[in-house]
């Protein structure tokens, strides 16, 4: 199962990257644990400057803007067919 969080204080972009990451996992059918992390000193511990940053199974894949669900579609489809 992939571990997705979507890092963010809770800014409209971060929420539209969460709903987007929803929507992708339920259109690719696919098993996945999507987490919101909102706490700065937790999303400090990434070492990120700009939010929203998606993360999936530990590696920032997209950051500083937010993912269509295509893209993230596009993102998931390739880690789950390797």
């Amino acid at each position: 199962m992939l571990d997705i969080k979507i890092l963010g204080p809770g800014c409209p972009k971060c929420k539209t990257t969460y709903n987007n990451t929803i929507e992708a996992v339920k259109q690719l059918g696919i098993e996945a644990n999507v987490t919101k992390v909102e706490d700065i000193m937790e999303i400090m511990k990434y070492n990120v400057l700009s939010t929203p940053v998606l993360m999936i199974n530990e590696v920032a894949k997209i950051k500083g803007r937010t993912a269509d669900v295509s893209e993230i579609k596009q993102l998931l489809s390739n880690l789950v067919m390797n």
